[in-house]
């Protein structure tokens, strides 16, 4: 995607503020741009990664292997400092996190599991004995006074208490040691008794650090984050946000103390998806979580939040606590986002290239799997089914047959959905969701028509996968096109009107369908291009009355309830117009439903605005 390289270049300037900040996309590409985005800013770690070892011949470390001792030495002896060289290193590496929030949107507290998931996923990548190690004996790093290049400094006390705890020990061994082997001393007990405390007073202080190390590896620091909110007054508690803060704060010591001990820049990536999935008060709280990490002038994040702008600010403007602060949807994300991505138009080649690793995943085409078994059976049923479509077009076909036909079509169609000489393709949308629709919905519309004998002589694959693309992207309009083709047929039409295009029909009643705009505004929201619609039935896909009843007897993809809502509306329409003007409603053609009593009226004014609240999103 267009914008990948360019997000992954912005990520990989270690010279731009330590708060990144955070970026949001626009779309259901982000999964591609994502990846995209890995693989560049992996690609451009790696490359300067070799510059700086041909500049300071220092490898980078890690905190695997024999690295791991020299790290665990350096956060017991020693504190690191951040130098002027340590700012101006270009090598930096990128670690990467998922949140989805889709997991947590049941939970009172799907920010604090955005909190523990970056945690706990920290404590994974480097370890729990490192994190602990720092937790009990680490120590933050500090800048460097003047221009010194020295980026680790002896802790002086530290060595002061070790060397205290070595004296009473070999003091209390020594002691211990006289009391009980020297002849004329081995009765006092005076000395017996110093030195046993001596000894135990320098191996307490040895005991008691271990002690909160292994509490540190056993009680993480997930643990003790969701131990603060599994309680039922954790809002109340004032001091709760600070101890939260704190956690926040050693992880981010950590981190820059692992900067230093590497070599290299490091950036805690974190993808928040799914967002627009949750209530308006959980997404508030993710915001706030944001901002209580990105708090810290030194912390290493950065957030890329994957959402839909169009369904988050009628979330934040909504909510009852952000009230005063994001009255204005769009102001509060300008205020929070501080690096904007909105995911351009998907092109062609991009297009075609996620149509066709969509068809790939169908159990259709696994060629692994299908394949393999079914070529044998095409190439042993193929004289029979080319047979039996010229003798007997009645007849019917084993479902060896039927399956081998099958796939023949679903073959088809699929390639005419990716096939760039194809115009179809340009009536597929961007989002990879509804590419999934489509292509899971063109074998079952196909299997349902075989199974009723009509794609076999009278339905091209081809047209079957259009009519799934246009009752994908247009429900609003093809179902009012279809409400107006039944009215029309109960009364007895003619076989020219069978004939007439799904255009003539949609322009003969557009007026009507305008009129009745503010009633459907949120289902004509369904719909997408107007001028592409034209376009599809007009010249490139003249779909017939015919063809349509057809087609509509096998469709799947197309809510019913879009049509049994319009046609309520247009009912009570004609109702209107026969009580303000009787003569023209008689001479006018009416639907079914205008014949109703005053209970369906009253029964269909319900329906319509019980359909109406489970459209709001």
């Amino acid at each position: 995607m267009h914008s990948s390289s360019e997000e992954a270049a912005y990520l990989n300037h270690p010279e731009e503020p330590l708060r990144p900040g955070s970026l949001y996309s626009r779309g259901e590409t982000y999964a591609i741009d994502l990846e995209d985005g890995k693989a560049c800013m992996n690609e451009e770690s790696a490359r300067r990664e070799q510059e700086e070892l041909r500049k300071s011949n220092q490898k980078p470390r890690s905190a695997h292997g024999w690295d791991l001792i020299v790290l665990l030495w350096y956060l017991i002896f020693y504190r690191p400092v951040i130098t002027e060289y340590n700012l101006r290193r270009k090598n930096l590496r990128s670690i990467f996190i998922r949140f989805s929030a889709w997991q947590y949107a049941g939970s009172d507290k799907l920010w604090a599991g955005l909190i523990t998931t970056l945690c706990g996923s920290i404590r994974s990548h480097f370890g729990a004995l490192p994190l602990s190690f720092y937790q009990v004996v680490g120590s933050r790093p500090q800048f460097a006074s003047g221009f010194s290049q020295k980026e680790w400094h002896l802790k002086g006390q530290t060595c002061m208490k070790l060397w205290g705890l070595l004296f009473f020990l070999v003091s209390g061994i020594s002691l211990f040691s006289v009391a009980a082997f020297v002849p004329g001393v081995r009765e006092s007990k005076v000395l017996k008794v110093a030195g046993g405390s001596f000894a135990t007073l320098s191996g307490s202080g040895a005991v008691l650090t271990a002690f909160n190390v292994i509490k540190n590896i056993v009680v993480t620091q997930k643990h003790r984050i969701e131990k603060l909110t599994d309680s039922n007054k954790f809002s109340s508690h004032l001091g709760f946000m600070s101890k939260v803060k704190r956690e926040i704060e050693s992880l981010t010591g950590f981190m820059n103390f692992m900067e230093i001990y590497e070599r290299r820049r490091l950036r805690i990536v974190m993808e928040i998806t799914c967002l627009d999935t949750c209530c308006p008060e959980r997404i508030t709280g993710v915001l706030n979580a944001m901002n209580t990490l990105l708090s810290d002038t030194n912390a290493p994040f950065i957030f890329i939040l994957v959402v839909d702008p169009s369904v988050i600010v009628p979330c934040l403007e909504q909510t009852s606590c952000m009230k005063g602060i994001a009255d204005n949807g769009y102001l509060f994300l300008n205020r929070t986002v501080t690096l904007p991505f909105s995911i351009p138009v998907m092109g062609i080649k991009s297009k075609l290239q996620c149509l066709h690793n969509v068809v790939q995943t169908r159990e259709d085409l696994m060629y692994q799997i299908i394949t393999r078994n079914v070529e044998r059976e095409v190439k042993k049923v193929r004289w029979r089914v080319e047979l039996a479509e010229s003798a007997e077009p009645a007849g019917e076909m084993d479902q060896s047959q039927l399956d081998a036909q099958a796939v023949r079509y679903i073959h088809e169609a699929f390639h005419c959905v990716h096939d760039d000489s194809d115009c179809l393709h340009r009536y597929v949308p961007d989002s990879i969701t509804q590419m999934r629709r489509i292509v899971n919905t063109v074998p079952i519309t196909l299997r349902l028509m075989m199974h009723r004998s009509i794609t076999r002589h009278t339905i091209a694959p081809r047209s079957v996968a259009a009519w799934v693309v246009l009752a994908n992207q247009w429900p609003c309009r093809l179902s009012w096109v279809l409400q107006c083709i039944e009215d029309k047929e109960q009364l007895q039409p003619t076989e020219d009107f069978r004939r007439q295009s799904l255009w003539s029909v949609f322009t003969e009643h557009c007026a009507e369908l305008y009129a009745m705009h503010k009633d459907i505004k949120n289902i004509l929201d369904l719909d997408a291009d107007p001028e592409l619609f034209q376009k599809f039935l007009s010249s490139d896909f003249p779909f017939t009355v015919q063809e349509a009843d057809t087609f509509l007897r096998n469709t799947v993809n197309l809510d019913h309830s879009i049509k049994h809502k319009l046609a309520l509306i247009r009912a009570l329409n004609t109702l209107n117009v026969a009580v303000k003007e009787p003569g023209l409603a008689r001479a006018s053609s009416v639907s079914r439903g205008v014949q109703c009593s005053a209970a369906h009226l009253q029964q269909a004014r319900e329906s319509t605005q019980s359909l109406d609240a489970t459209q709001q999103p």
